[in-house]
């Protein structure tokens, strides 16, 4: 059917089962054939057949659900009328208060960001909303892995490369269309890649997507002792040919690193080790080909790369986020590793290990920062509860200021952290931010518990359920606690971030 432009008086007379209209948001829908399909029931739009059930719609339903499957049912377009509600596009920025960081906010002004920073968050927006978002949250249903199509994709657009942080493997690179040079890649455009990718609204796809990677190539990159071999594997796993993931934790050893059990013995001629042992809640563990694992050699801690094969056996370990993740019990039994794989120095591998744990929590912390807003404002302006929106209630007043404070406050605490990380070569920042990032860390996943609490009490039952309005909430309140416990307990974190800070806590005070 053409598109039409109609009055009320002709909505108003397509009011039975025969001929069953309705209006959104200054929209006609023809909904007389989705009459059996609709989920909750025939009952709820005759109620509001041939009417404007804009209040109704809104008070149960995301905008989003329009701009679907369902946008078919439109037929047309009221005489006179404009629709009130924005649709957000691809690429676009939200118009909820506070639902962006303030250097997205017009009428803010920040020292940290530069065009290029700029260009590459509205590139990097595009991409996630175009050809992330979709696959995540079918992948987040379904528990299926990420898929090759993608993985290419974001190798051809550079944002894998992107995703080791700053560095020399970004020279050279085409990233997003030449929004910025990998030359000029900082901290900063680091962490606007992050935070854009969280967008995607799926915590468990958010670690699918090549976090595996993110935290076990630069091992290789940094600590490879033959340069053929480093840009083997750098390729291979760049091009999306390879997966790689970092294999340390065991069931025996968490945040105790230092408690690995795993061994790798050297073979009489000096040109292997055999690997025996386990590893526990790897993330990416089930469907890659390489392992950055650590292991107890003879006189200390080592980390070794094991490529899957003869002896390399993996299960999927089911969590409460999505199986997308691909979550692992990795089982070496008598594996044969070439000594030339080793990274680093032998018996000094701790140094290797906690290599990337500054760029892990810092990437973690930033990204469960940018997930903690825009719904409950957005909410909260549309739900109608006793007569008057949920806005116009106090105590929800109340709760947004703390949700926003929480918001605001780690946002400013992130770009402070990552402002000196620009300025510091790692060595420093190893030694320097440490404990301001563990600490920030801490204090963001504590954020995160206050301010998915307070979501779900303003969303109600819809804050449990997995599909429609509360579906982001219920996702959020699932998945912080993978970021408290992740890369670092809160409690171990918060302990180090004081330890560090006495360090430099002069001996005799006045």
């Amino acid at each position: 059917m053409p598109h039409q432009i109609l009055s009320r008086e002709e909505v108003a007379k397509n009011n039975s089962e025969e001929s069953l209209w309705l209006i959104i948001d200054s929209k006609v829908y023809d909904v007389t054939d989705f009459l059996d399909a609709h989920p909750g029931g025939e009952a709820v739009l005759k109620q509001v057949a041939g009417q404007d059930a804009t209040e109704a719609f809104y008070n149960l339903h995301r905008h989003e659900v329009l701009t679907g499957k369902y946008a078919s049912l439109c037929i047309g377009t009221l005489e006179g009328e404009q629709a009130q509600v924005i649709t957000r596009q691809p690429g676009e920025l939200s118009v909820v208060p506070y639902g962006e960081p303030m250097w997205l906010t017009p009428q803010f002004r920040s020292p940290y960001y530069k065009d290029s920073h700029r260009r590459l968050q509205k590139a990097a927006r595009e991409f996630t909303d175009l050809y992330i978002t979709p696959v995540a949250q079918e992948c987040e249903k379904s528990g299926e892995y990420i898929p090759q199509h993608l993985i290419d994709r974001m190798s051809k657009a550079g944002i894998l490369h992107m995703r080791l942080g700053p560095g020399k493997h970004l020279h050279g690179v085409e990233l997003l269309g030449g929004v910025v040079k990998g030359e000029e890649f900082d901290c900063f455009h680091d962490m606007v890649l992050g935070q854009e990718l969280t967008r995607a609204n799926a915590r468990g796809f958010l670690d699918a997507n090549m976090s595996g990677m993110a935290i076990s190539l630069t091992a290789i990159l940094q600590f490879a002792n033959d340069d053929a071999f480093k840009k083997k594997i750098a390729d291979e796993c760049f091009s999306g040919r390879k997966k790689i993931c970092l294999a340390i934790t065991e069931a025996f050893a968490g945040s105790d690193v230092a408690g690995i059990r795993t061994t790798a013995e050297k073979t009489k001629d000096g040109k292997h080790y055999i690997v025996n042992g386990t590893k526990k809640w790897i993330t990416n563990g089930v469907w890659c080909d390489y392992f950055v694992t650590g292991v107890k050699t003879d006189k200390g801690l080592s980390v070794v790369l094991i490529e899957r094969g003869e002896g390399v056996e993996t299960k999927q370990i089911k969590t409460s986020y999505s199986t997308t993740a691909g979550t692992a019990f990795i089982t070496f039994d008598n594996v044969k590793v070439p000594v030339e794989n080793l990274l680093g120095v032998e018996n000094k591998g701790i140094h290797v290990i906690l290599s990337n744990f500054n760029h892990e929590r810092w990437m973690m912390a930033s990204g469960v920062i940018r997930t903690m807003r825009k719904e409950c404002m957005k909410w909260a302006n549309q739900r109608m509860v006793f007569g008057k929106k949920l806005m116009d209630q106090a105590v929800i007043r109340q709760k947004l200021a703390k949700m926003i404070a929480h918001c605001e406050a780690n946002q400013a605490w992130l770009e402070n952290i990552t402002y000196q990380m620009t300025l510091m070569p790692y060595s420093q920042q190893a030694t320097h931010l440490a404990g301001p990032i563990a600490l920030l860390k801490m204090f963001a996943t504590r954020s995160a518990h206050e301010v998915a609490d307070e979501s779900v009490q303003i969303f109600g039952g819809r804050g449990l359920t997995q599909t429609g309005m509360g579906s982001v909430i219920e996702m959020f309140n699932r998945g912080y606690k993978f970021d408290a416990i992740l890369g670092g307990a809160e409690e171990v974190l918060g302990d180090l971030g004081v330890r560090q800070a006495l360090k430099s806590m002069p001996k005799s005070m006045l």
